[in-house]
């Protein structure tokens, strides 16, 4: 391993368990600093989520005028691959190559596919920063090679973040899933704290040849994180293919999908994530637009959302890790939304930047308690040997509603604004921005009424399981 990897993972380490909830997972066979190495795989997905969530579509919408409903659709597009997260997850479960591995090779493809979405992705952003000046190639061609660079990322996202996931639960006993979840999505919030913070410097002085050099050192980083991560965390076995036939993909489902309460669960995730994230694609314009933020201001929203989900995971992890029913953190992480958008909201009106920071903050805290809460009840569900699976399942529900929600705001937001306008609103700008952020408060509202019963339905069965224990004592 490369020195300066080396002696960050050494440094992690020597926090010990009281800084870090989760070092307590590693095991004599699988140490702490295999398990933070393996987490660098996140660091690459997160930094991936601020350059296109958060850097270029700031950029796109205010500084090459793009309009929004084309960039909310462009943010999309990864949901045209999110459903087959699920399919990628049962093939990493059943899959042996020659050398016996399973999970690597999944991870090395979407890093594969990642490298060349941000190889792509320059030559499409100076495509359309002529707009208005001599063009060498139609706009189109910016259009078409922006959208098909954001698929070929969000399909190595996708692939990756499954088949790493999955690994992490294979090298841990299931007793320790839940915190192995939650380290894997603190160092996700960590790659996106960091990255924010060093896009945001990079970019302090803006032109779109900065913004190139940006994404191919991105590029590099990610493959080299994600080599590192890899490395040595799947034995070499020749012998390794079963001779018993696996299960179908259907089979596999129908196991997954039994139990009261399956659906409601995959339905509770979907509309939580699609409360949290209609504001991601509208956040950081908001702030340029309504705020007037500059473009670096802006870009280190996405540290202070980072920073707050950082927070909330760590809290999370440690909660759920002595046993609390993760349906709890779900309806407080619901909870807490709802206050957070009733903040971003007001700023408007108000003219009060704090007041956005400060929902910021309150959104990432809260998203992060939902995230962490239906994950771990998800892989609470997960049946033996199918935890890529369970984790598919769990993505496949989150990214489509992801992509969903990014793609509906934009439409929404640009909709609203041009009525306003029409009528001559006395909102201006702020007005389309606020409706989806109103409509996120009553998706909340639906998360909550729908979590509660299964909630109840669990209090009721832990009662009488706790009263047999008392009389078998």
């Amino acid at each position: 391993m490369i020195k300066p990897v080396k002696r960050l993972v050494a440094t992690w380490v020597d926090m010990g368990p009281r800084f870090l909830p989760f070092a307590d997972v590693a095991t004599k066979d699988v140490p702490l600093s295999r398990l933070l190495r393996l987490s660098l795989f996140q660091i690459t997905v997160g930094m991936a989520l601020v350059l296109l969530v958060g850097t270029l579509n700031r950029v796109m919408i205010v500084e090459l005028d793009v309009p929004a409903w084309l960039v909310a659709v462009m943010l999309a597009l990864p949901l045209v691959f999110a459903p087959f997260r699920a399919l990628i997850g049962y093939k990493s479960d059943t899959h042996r190559c020659a050398l016996g591995w399973r999970r690597v090779p999944f991870i090395w493809k979407g890093t594969l596919w990642q490298f060349g979405g941000f190889a792509i992705m320059p030559f499409a952003l100076l495509v359309l920063a002529q707009q208005g000046e001599s063009q060498n190639f139609p706009l189109w061609v910016g259009h078409v090679s922006a959208a098909v660079a954001f698929l070929l990322v969000g399909a190595g996202v996708h692939t990756v973040q499954t088949a790493g996931l999955a690994l992490a639960t294979d090298l841990t006993e299931p007793e320790s899933h839940a915190k192995v979840v939650g380290l894997m999505y603190v160092t996700l919030l960590l790659g996106m704290l960091v990255s924010s913070l060093v896009f945001g410097k990079a970019l302090e002085e803006f032109s779109p040849g900065r913004l190139v050099s940006v994404i191919q050192g991105a590029a590099v980083v990610t493959v080299f994180l994600n080599f590192v991560a890899m490395w040595q965390q799947e034995a070499l076995s020749v012998n390794s293919r079963k001779a018993a036939a696996d299960p179908t993909f259907s089979e596999s489902w129908a196991r997954f999908s039994q139990g009261v309460g399956a659906m409601r669960q995959l339905l509770i995730i979907g509309i939580g994530t699609l409360a949290f994230g209609m504001a991601d694609v509208l956040l950081e314009p908001f702030g340029g637009h309504v705020l007037q933020m500059s473009v670096s201001a802006t870009t280190k929203l996405t540290a202070l959302l980072a920073l707050g989900g950082l927070l909330g995971f760590g809290y999370a992890s440690r909660v759920l890790g002595r046993g609390e029913d993760p349906y709890k953190m779900v309806l407080c992480g619901a909870l807490i939304g709802l206050p957070a958008f009733a903040l971003v909201m007001s700023a408007a009106p108000l003219n009060t930047p704090a007041l956005f920071l400060v929902g910021n903050f309150m959104i990432g805290f809260g998203a992060a308690l939902f995230g962490h809460g239906t994950l771990t009840a998800t892989m609470n569900r997960a049946p033996a040997h199918q935890a890529g699976l369970a984790l598919g399942a769990w993505g496949a529900v989150q990214a489509t509603a992801a992509g969903i929600a990014i793609a509906a705001s934009g439409v929404i937001r640009d909709v609203v604004n041009s009525v306003l306008d029409a009528a001559n609103s006395t909102w201006g700008l702020a007005g389309g921005y606020v409706t989806v952020y109103a409509i996120e408060i009553m998706l909340l509202l639906i998360t909550i009424v729908a979590t509660y019963p299964l909630l109840r339905s669990r209090n009721s069965q832990a009662g009488p399981a706790k009263i047999n224990r008392v009389i078998a004592n």
